[in-house]
């Protein structure tokens, strides 16, 4: 445990010089772009309206709980949009930034928490949009949406562990960030983000446990509990301690792995 407690004194540490670094990588992915960072919003709401039109226009999928089919479509693509940018940008942190990696000065390990800044900055607005979204059909913000801030912790701690791992990993194995875009997509799949996982069909409801092994749809449950179902986080309790779980083991094995490269990356890179 003490070699988390330095890994947090470590960032806390730096933390003006990740937020300044975050900033300036937020502002470089739109530079020259005519429309700037507009971009970067635009995409994932168009497409939300690609999913939309087709679940629930096309394939006129009904209700989410008693919400509309949009409502559970948004909650579960937010965090999904953040998730999967920022881990794989965290992975490819140390390849992208290499020139930073070979100076001997330059702490290497918050290149992916960089990273993770960057990224959410938007999830930040589209937290606010979701909300917006959700007074506009007549469901205004209450408190359990606090509890936002819980899940999105948990999710960059997540990621953060995630990404040490296979940050490290993928100075040595250059296919590695392709690899993980392709898993990326089986594991959107894998998650109930467009689908319900309570409208299963009745022959695939004993796979229900093993789709709730997956950490990511403790995030994305968490996520519908604060906008739409009402429910606190501690009200999951074996959950929640399976999620830390693994979430404790990833940051251990991330940060053993990355730490036993480092001496190495400026070699390689």
């Amino acid at each position: 445990m003490n070699g988390i407690k330095n890994f947090v004194k470590e960032l806390y540490g730096n933390k003006s010089l990740i937020f300044r670094l975050a900033k300036n990588d937020f502002k470089k992915r739109f530079a020259g772009s005519y429309f700037g960072m507009i971009w970067v919003f635009v995409q994932p709401v168009i497409t939300m309206l690609l999913y939309w039109v087709v679940f629930q226009v096309i394939f006129m999928s009904g209700a989410w709980n008693g919400y509309p089919y949009v409502l559970g479509l948004i909650t579960g693509l937010v965090p999904w949009f953040y998730f999967s940018e920022s881990f794989c940008a965290a992975t490819d942190s140390l390849m992208e930034y290499s020139y930073l990696v070979k100076k001997v000065v330059f702490q290497v390990q918050i290149l992916p928490v960089i990273k993770m800044v960057s990224t959410l900055f938007v999830h930040l607005f589209f937290l606010c949009f979701t909300a917006l979204v959700f007074a506009v059909n007549g469901y205004p913000p209450t408190v359990y949406l606090l509890q936002t801030v819980y899940y999105l912790a948990s999710m960059m701690l997540f990621v953060l562990g995630l990404s040490y791992l296979t940050s490290a990993l993928s100075v040595f194995i250059k296919d590695l960030v392709q690899i993980i875009q392709i898993w990326m997509q089986v594991w959107m799949w894998l998650t109930p983000i467009l689908w319900n996982i309570a409208q299963l069909p009745q022959q695939y409801q004993s796979y229900d446990l093993w789709l709730k092994l997956n950490p990511l749809y403790y995030i994305i449950q968490g996520y519908r509990d604060a906008f739409m179902n009402h429910i606190w986080f501690w009200e999951h309790p074996v959950y929640t301690v399976y999620f830390w779980a693994v979430v404790l083991f990833m940051l251990l094995l991330g940060r053993k792995v990355f730490r036993k490269l480092q001496p190495h990356f400026a070699d390689v890179l």
